[in-house]
């Protein structure tokens, strides 16, 4: 019997064959897990931040370190063009009036967020054509804002000072006058830029959920209360962006101050920012080398500013 049962394994063991293991798990290819296909799709994009933001920028920073010829062609100066700006007495005047417009130019902010506020409400009729008028600036020509606003602060037939003439205030030749054109020109920046920040602010507003305002209306929080301890902490996030933005498009105004107020004006040395002192030394002293170094210490004014506030955003910014 021992002996049958021998066999019959001896049999079965030859009948079933020991399977080969070679101990590789073979993988199905996925022909999409190629890198190459990233590079196909982040190419263009790659390529465009290569030659249109790190090549110039690398390129302004070689010129910052030397000297234009008159006749072409550049000399290796070191350090003399930041020495000479340093020491330059134009640079704090356009330092200053490049932060004075800047600090103009944030008052724009809490006015957005109102104006936001105020086209969120609940049944509110022609939200959108509202919204549209407010987004009009955005899209029209520097030069045409310029002209219409050179039109309206006239001194002798200005809309201003016909307006002010009404209530028995008398008017002044708002871009002329060294102590006005800046402000002036800054209520323009404002209103230029005004309807990117509201529509911005009312999208963040519409983003906010039914049901927090629910639950602060069933504590009995009022509308200011509920503006200021529920609207702004959930917008946070929303004027963060505008801040940043703003800051970065109030350094570097240029075109405004140079359409509405023109070369020749006697409230130019109170107006002149820094970006414009980088298009003089640029473009009319012919001096490159010079102008690049404005324009990296620019650069290095605003990375400076960008990190502080997203320093800072941690303290005050709420996000969901």
């Amino acid at each position: 019997m021992t002996d049958v049962v021998a066999r019959s394994a001896d049999t079965s063991t030859e009948r079933m064959p020991e399977a080969k293991t070679s101990g590789i798990r073979h993988r199905r290819r996925n022909p999409g897990a190629s890198p190459w296909w990233a590079l196909v799709f982040i190419g263009p994009t790659a390529l465009g931040l290569l030659v249109f933001y790190l090549w110039p920028t690398v390129r302004t920073m070689f010129m910052s370190f030397t000297e234009s010829g008159p006749f072409g062609g550049s000399e290796w100066v070191g350090l003399a063009n930041y020495e000479r700006l340093f020491q330059d007495p134009e640079l704090i005047g356009a330092l200053r009036n490049t932060a004075i417009y800047t600090g103009i130019a944030l008052i724009g902010i809490p006015v957005a967020v109102a104006i936001a506020a105020l086209l969120n409400t609940a049944g509110l009729k022609g939200r959108s054509v509202y919204r549209t008028l407010y987004f009009i600036p955005v899209v029209t020509m520097p030069a045409a804002i310029a002209l219409v606003w050179r039109m309206i602060y006239n001194g002798d037939f200005g809309v201003l000072n016909t307006m002010l003439g009404w209530f028995g205030v008398e008017g002044r030749s708002w871009l002329t006058d060294p102590s006005t054109a800046l402000v002036a020109i800054a209520v323009v920046g404002i209103w230029a830029g005004l309807g990117t920040n509201v529509v911005i602010f009312l999208a963040g507003l519409q983003g906010i959920p039914d049901t927090i305002m629910e639950a602060a209306d069933l504590d009995g929080a009022g509308p200011v209360r509920k503006f200021f301890s529920i609207t702004i902490p959930l917008l946070s996030p929303s004027i963060f962006f505008v801040s940043v933005i703003s800051v970065i498009g109030a350094l570097q105004v240029f075109d405004l101050i140079y359409m509405m107020l023109g070369v020749n004006n006697p409230a130019m040395p109170n107006t002149r920012t820094i970006v414009y002192l980088f298009y003089e030394a640029g473009f009319i002293d012919n001096e490159r080398g010079y102008a690049a170094a404005i324009a990296f210490l620019l650069l290095l004014i605003i990375l400076v500013l960008t990190v502080v506030q997203f320093r800072l955003q941690k303290k005050w910014v709420h996000y969901e």
